[in-house]
């Protein structure tokens, strides 16, 4: 009987917290927080009270903090960057465009971010409650910093990084004479002139990357007291669950910790015969 109960309670539901990214980031999250809430994990969902789609359901406690913010702005942030990735133009027109939208849009997300941390009763709450795990979308790194604060494992929910910091962050390599990288139109298959293209491309990246995420360096130096970096934070990643695979990407080199999970964000539909 003692037998039975010691691996009865090895299978108890642990308790999770949960820092979402607004916008279709969310939607195939929830799909997998529905998932675990019906396997008996808890689940505590942290978000700012003004957001597109992340709303309150039966399967999860949702914790919210306020934000400067109205919702007029943040559906007017999104859509115009939803608009600018299905735009033509050259190279550089399109990065010149995504450049500014993502400088709006990272402003907002930082503010929401900082409101976040230093909302001092809902930290407290989070630092009594003894999380076993933080699930986050690291392309906000907000999570991750939780998570560092908290000294709990955490476990990402992506698709793809900006400038392909999961590769640093992972140590995974990333060749640019194999790894196609964004709006080259390019395969995994390439001759000299392409192979040199695309590292050409590849350099904006370091530019873009380090003006996004310096804030959240910055950010979380302070409220962790202590100097970090964003791949500081994402090296302390226990599991990556990466929405790809390789039928519909290029094939790429993968980490023991990277997890291929494609197919979460799919509709689920009876086909016809």
């Amino acid at each position: 009987l003692v037998l039975l109960l010691s691996v009865l309670s090895l299978a108890a539901g642990g308790k999770l917290l949960v820092v979402p990214v607004d916008g279709s980031h969310w939607l195939s999250m929830r799909e997998v927080l529905d998932v675990l809430s019906q396997k008996g994990h808890e689940i505590v969902v942290v978000a700012p009270e003004v957001s597109l789609h992340i709303k309150p359901t039966k399967n999860f406690v949702m914790k919210m903090y306020p934000i400067p913010f109205t919702k007029e702005d943040v559906h007017q942030a999104f859509w115009r960057t939803s608009q600018d990735v299905f735009e033509e133009g050259s190279f550089l027109e399109r990065f010149l465009k995504i450049y500014e939208r993502v400088e709006n849009i990272s402003a907002m997300y930082l503010s929401t971010c900082a409101h976040l941390l230093y909302n001092k009763e809902l930290v407290r709450y989070l630092e009594e409650s003894k999380f076993d795990a933080v699930f986050t979308d690291p392309i906000l790194p907000c999570g991750q910093i939780l998570a560092e604060h908290l000294s709990v494992p955490s476990v990402v929910f992506l698709q793809q990084m900006p400038c392909g910091l999961e590769f640093e962050a992972t140590q995974c390599p990333n060749p640019p004479s194999y790894v196609p990288r964004t709006f080259t139109e390019l395969t995994d298959r390439m001759n000299f002139f392409q192979r040199v293209k695309n590292l050409i491309f590849d350099i904006p990246n370091y530019f873009l990357c380090d003006f996004v995420f310096q804030p959240y360096a910055k950010l979380a130096s302070e409220f962790l007291q202590r100097d970090v970096t964003v791949p500081d934070l994402l090296r302390q990643v226990s599991i990556w669950l990466i929405k790809l695979d390789f039928v519909l990407h290029y094939p790429r080199p993968l980490m023991p910790n990277m997890i291929m999970v494609s197919g979460v964000n799919c509709a689920h539909k009876k086909l016809t015969q």
